[in-house]
């Protein structure tokens, strides 16, 4: 069989980089002795009446096209649940999209051409600042900056990158792999400032209930901004919800844009399956008093890893307000794609590299620890001890 050329793709595509973290992943499979920490998951299953409801979707024959935009109970029921948490949201600025990252997708085939300018605040999770290079788009980078295992933003270093050429500014608050958060004073003023500029902000919120800082969810754009600012904000059933297989997401947008996010998941996907989407409806009918639960377990896991990895000398690392991760980082171990590789290899511990978010995580490494049994990040902490010559 002949093979194309590489000239045959285009190159923003050929210069996507692979999946790092795929890439440790792909070194321990098959391997049962492998304590998996690599993926931003829970180890959790969805629960039961989720799976049920969805199931009898099934039984039903609802294997048909739904409408563009979701069902309209689902779009309600979302609109109810985000207006509880934020204030007022009406059913018209939802879209229903098949998976959170596709919603970020959508909106920056919505905003972007070839040539635009987006800002994104790094480091993060690789797909959000490949989509718009994808589109031919022009991504400049303002990083976090660690201290003591904490990282932060310097504001006024943000606000001079946005500039009236900025069409998009790209924010992932609470963010993957780091855990900042941003504060309200922080949105505030970055509202105020693209306001001025005319720049969109499109928010991925989707770990806003992951939250250790008190209240119902992490600070949103929602709770400040007015319907028809220039604002999009994507949220998805996967991690508050034990719904990551499960591939929907959904997007919050200025009235005036919702016929053009339907025409795009028109052209992208039709529509989300109708069997899922029952299963979202029986997601937020617990969300009540699922969610919450679901946090301080998190903030049980993740209080517990922290204080492992702060009692292990060589470590930097610091308590993330928001999320589901511990990003830390070996004194003397620069190359964390080699790091992860090894402790993999030889320990059976299973992390993402910090290379995977960016150059400006470079030397550090993601643990998830979403996990139902705490006993297994003792485990891993004990093989972390093992692999420091502990």
């Amino acid at each position: 069989m002949s093979r194309l050329p590489l000239e045959f793709m285009r190159p923003a595509i050929e210069a996507l980089p692979a999946s790092k973290i795929r890439e440790v992943a792909n070194a321990g499979l098959g391997r049962s002795d492998v304590l998996a920490f690599w993926f931003g998951e829970s180890d959790e299953v969805t629960p039961a009446p989720v799976r049920e409801a969805a199931a009898a979707s099934l039984q039903r024959g609802e294997t048909f096209y739904s409408h563009n935009l979701g069902l309209a109970e689902l779009r309600q029921a979302i609109a109810a649940y985000t207006s509880a948490l934020h204030g007022p949201v009406d059913v018209g600025r939802i879209a229903v999209t098949s998976s959170g990252v596709t919603a970020l997708m959508l909106a920056m085939q919505m905003l972007l051409g070839a040539g635009d300018e987006v800002v994104a605040v790094v480091p993060l999770w690789p797909n959000l600042t490949a989509q718009p290079a994808i589109l031919g788009a022009q991504v400049k980078r303002v990083s976090l900056h660690p201290q003591g295992g904490l990282w932060q933003l310097d504001l006024d270093e943000l606000l001079a990158a946005v500039t009236p050429r900025t069409r998009v500014l790209l924010l992932n608050a609470p963010n993957n792999p780091t855990g900042w958060t941003l504060t309200r004073a922080e949105q505030q003023a970055l509202l105020a400032h693209c306001r001025a500029t005319g720049t969109w902000i499109v928010a991925d919120e989707v770990y806003e209930r992951l939250y250790y800082g008190g209240g119902a969810a992490a600070p949103s754009f929602l709770d400040i901004a007015a319907a028809d600012d220039r604002l999009v904000v994507v949220h998805s059933f996967s991690k508050s919800f034990l719904m990551t297989g499960w591939r929907l997401g959904w997007m919050v947008l200025p009235p005036a844009a919702l016929d053009a996010a339907g025409k795009l998941i028109e052209f992208n996907s039709s529509c989300a399956p109708v069997f899922v989407q029952r299963g979202a409806l029986a997601a937020l009918a617990l969300a009540e008093g699922f969610v919450p639960e679901l946090a301080a377990r998190m903030r049980s896991r993740r209080d517990r890893l922290l204080a492992g990895l702060q009692a292990l000398p060589r470590i930097s690392v610091a308590s993330p307000p928001g999320g589901m991760y511990a990003f830390f980082r070996v004194a003397g171990e620069n190359d964390s794609l080699a790091l992860a590789r090894r402790l993999v290899a030889e320990h059976g511990l299973g992390l993402a590299p910090g290379a995977a978010f960016g150059e400006e995580g470079e030397g550090w490494l993601r643990w998830c620890f979403a996990s139902r049994e705490p006993e297994r990040l003792d485990q891993g902490l004990l093989r972390l001890r093992a692999a420091l010559g502990l």
